[in-house]
């Protein structure tokens, strides 16, 4: 073993106190060196090279996309649809920041799953027949917000009370100083990252006082961005270089730029509530009495009683959703796409309801309050997922909440699908399905208990 690997090498760190670390820069002589020490690692596998092999073409987008970058991973990919969906076109109202609809469109979409869950593709693909068999799924973007969460802590509840209205009260002048052409900060960079956004826009400032602590909820739009990097180096300006110098009264004992009230990544009933961290989306399709029977092989009758005994079980386990399970497409859409896999919890938070529709169909609506996604930055930029949004229509400027409506759309097929399987028949057709699945995987009646 040479001397740089064996100073390096994970065994013999255990033996040596003080060892050097294992190596953390993306240089290509650390890439390979990683890939060697794992190489001599006891578990290795000399057949698992395959793990190094990149795929066609350049390898640097992989490089800048992550940390300590080793390596590449391949899932299978299901093409499903067409999605027939009927797309709202939304842009930002310049005073409040509300959401107003231009104009609508039909369009069928063909979504990319990237999984490896039996049976998905299968039954999102069964509800995107029945929804364009009676005209396709009509989707709406309510509200677009990204929530910073950010605590100054005090040492009484008068100081934070104080505090609380001053940060109130000068909202519009943060607003102001953020957007301001001539803020000093906008001519500064960290490795190339300007120390301010000029994406991420400040729209309200909301604040929370428990005690000592202040809460302060910056909330911004990120345009075509999924965003949290952006608002955390705004909020981080705010707190720094605007509140900080600013504010006459006692000096917080602490500043954290984040204190769980935020919705990053930690589903809460709050933000299922009322939205507020990432795109608001909302699905609906009307079936027929033919095709619940046709093509879904259900009724009306059956939905409904499942609809009842699900919302009651979710209230009996303190579920804040209520739906089937939107987390699959969510999360199948994400791993294409390029999206933060650490924000399927919060993005596949969902309210589904299935309602009594004339002539004995049903009419079903999913409401998905924090759809966090991005169409430019972070992992979008990636080849396949960079592909796999052309091929939905979702790149280029104003391109986000297509696709926010779209992973609704595709979430509700799924969601028509699967109640349906489950809700006749003693949920023989669910079993089957999973049933047929496990035997396409080597899991055939009698090979497992």
């Amino acid at each position: 073993m040479d001397d740089k690997l064996k100073a390096t090498d994970p065994r013999v760190r255990r033996g040596r106190r003080g060892g050097r670390p294992w190596p953390h820069r993306n240089s290509a002589d650390r890439i390979q060196l990683r890939q060697r020490l794992l190489e001599r690692m006891p578990a290795w596998d000399p057949g698992d090279r395959f793990l190094f092999e990149p795929p066609a073409g350049d390898t640097e987008p992989y490089q800048q996309a992550v940390e300590l970058f080793t390596g590449f991973t391949v899932l299978p990919v299901s093409m499903v649809g067409p999605v027939r969906v009927h797309l709202g076109a939304y842009e930002l109202e310049p005073v409040r920041g509300e959401l107003q609809e231009r104009s609508r469109s039909l369009d069928e979409v063909i979504v990319p799953l990237g999984h490896t869950e039996g049976g998905l593709a299968a039954s999102l693909h069964r509800g995107a027949v029945a929804t364009a068999n009676d005209g396709g799924i009509t989707t709406h973007v309510l509200s677009d917000r990204m929530t910073r969460d950010c605590c100054f802590v005090f040492g009484s509840s008068e100081e934070a009370l104080r505090f609380s209205r001053w940060v109130e009260a000068e909202a519009p002048q943060m607003r102001a100083w953020l957007e301001d052409p001539d803020n000093p900060l906008r001519r500064l960079s960290v490795q190339g990252v300007g120390r301010l956004s000029r994406h991420a826009r400040l729209w309200e400032v909301d604040t929370h006082v428990i005690g000592g602590m202040c809460h302060v909820l910056y909330r911004f739009t990120t345009g075509d961005a999924c965003g949290p990097n952006m608002i955390t180096r705004n909020s981080y300006a705010l707190n720094q270089e605007y509140i900080l110098p600013r504010y006459d009264g006692e000096k917080p004992q602490h500043i954290f730029l984040e204190a769980n009230m935020g919705g990053d990544k930690k589903p809460s009933h709050s933000y299922f509530e009322r939205g507020g961290h990432g795109k608001e989306v909302m699905a609906e399709a009307r079936l027929s009495r033919g095709t619940l029977t046709r093509v879904l092989h259900t009724s009306a009758r059956d939905l409904l009683a499942l609809a009842h005994a699900g919302v009651h079980g979710a209230l009996a386990s303190g579920m804040d959703s209520f739906s089937f399970t939107p987390a699959s497409a969510v999360a199948a859409i994400f791993a294409t796409t390029g999206q933060d896999l650490g924000m399927v919890g919060t993005s596949s938070m969902a309210h589904g309801i299935i309602q009594p529709a004339p002539e004995d169909g049903v009419s079903f609506s999913l409401r998905l309050p924090n759809l966090e996604v991005g169409t430019i930055g972070g992992g979008t930029g990636l080849p396949y997922a960079a592909a796999h949004l052309r091929i939905m229509g979702c790149r280029g400027e104003g391109s986000v909440y297509r696709l926010a409506q779209i992973v609704a759309a595709a979430a509700l097929c799924l969601e028509i699908s699967a109640s349906a399987a489950m809700a006749t028949d003693g949920s023989a057709r669910f079993y089957q399905a999973h049933l047929e699945r496990g035997g396409l995987r080597g899991e055939r009646p009698g090979e497992v208990d």
